[in-house]
């Protein structure tokens, strides 16, 4: 362990060890510096999107700054790996999708222990996923597009944020069930997967709503339905799969908010107060929906809970599903 690592650490034990009174003090003197928040993926995705929204309202009730730091690659791993290597002092935080719990079972090598590497702060809002199309496609509903690529062996494709990203795990659900001839084409993020069905280099995209909502309102792209148990208040007029047909294509796309492993509790208790007040304020919450994000902010608990059931759950589906990250 470097010189470094290692002051980072005593400070965070001394900081435990100290009576309940100085601890409660410490923490009430927290943030006294800016605090970053790791998005495991590019600019433009779902995690971005809120992330950047939340960071903006904490910096409004707190004075002090909190950044995004958008970390790309391997499906999420590279950012959250950084994540787990940071100092557990309440200055770094990771906001990232169900990723965190999927890729265990994905990779045969993952740069974090998804049950040790950290402490859950709140599973802080619920979405899902959209299937959209470029405008040029000639469907209407979800069974057109089927009826399409059926009719068009090898003709259309999906883009995703990636292998083992929300939208490629709804796109092999449609894919298995239907025996549909489709391919997938994996992003570093659900922006450059999106931008590529804007642009018409895909034919069809499969992502979180917060990125698709701007371009489905825009008539750039054609929203066919949403993997959700109701309809989206930013997409009113978009089905359900469901309503489309297809009861059993669902997905809970949650964005969690975690802190390295060792973080003082005063300090993931008083993280866990600010993100739930955000995301309570009306025009915070109002955003939020707008964008197709369900706020939730849930307690450590609870979450450390739903990780738990969430990671075996994973461990079945990908290897019914035959999946391997790249």
């Amino acid at each position: 362990m470097n010189l470094l690592r290692r002051q980072f650490l005593q400070l965070a034990v001394g900081a435990a060890a100290l009576p309940t009174s100085s601890r409660f003090a410490w923490a009430q003197a927290y943030p006294a510096r800016p605090v970053r928040m790791i998005v495991p993926f590019g600019p433009g995705g779902n995690a971005d999107v809120f992330g950047r929204i939340i960071a903006q309202e904490l910096f409004e009730q707190i004075g002090e700054e909190f950044y995004v730091e958008n970390i790309s690659g391997a499906g999420g791993n590279i950012g959250v790996g950084r994540a787990a290597l940071a100092a557990p002092d309440g200055y770094t935080i990771l906001v990232t999708p169900p990723s965190y719990v999927i890729n265990p079972a994905l990779y045969d090598n993952i740069p974090y222990d998804a049950r040790k590497s950290f402490d859950p702060v709140t599973l802080a809002v619920s979405t899902t996923v959209v299937l959209a199309v470029h405008p040029s496609v000639p469907a209407q509903t979800v069974k057109d597009l089927v009826a399409l690529i059926k009719t068009n062996p090898s003709k259309y494709n999906y883009a995703t944020a990636g292998v083992g990203s929300p939208g490629h795990l709804v796109g092999e659900m449609l894919r298995q069930s239907l025996g549909l001839d489709l391919v997938h084409i994996p992003y570093n993020s659900a922006g450059s997967a999106i931008g590529s069905t804007v642009a018409g280099h895909t034919t069809i995209c499969l992502a979180a709503p917060a990125p698709i909502v701007p371009q489905a309102k825009d008539g750039k792209l054609r929203a066919l339905a949403v993997a959700y148990r109701t309809r989206l208040q930013a997409l009113a007029d978009v089905p359900t799969m469901a309503e489309a047909g297809y009861p059993d294509i669902e997905f809970d796309n949650w964005f969690g908010v975690f802190v390295p492993a060792g973080t003082p509790r005063e300090i993931i208790t008083r993280l866990n107060r600010e993100f739930a007040k955000s995301m309570t304020l009306p025009d915070v919450k109002e955003r939020l929906v707008a964008l197709g994000f369900d706020p939730v902010g849930s307690t450590p608990e609870e979450f450390a809970r739903q990780i738990k059931i969430e990671l075996e759950k994973w461990v079945k589906v990908v290897r019914a599903a035959n999946i391997k990250g790249q």
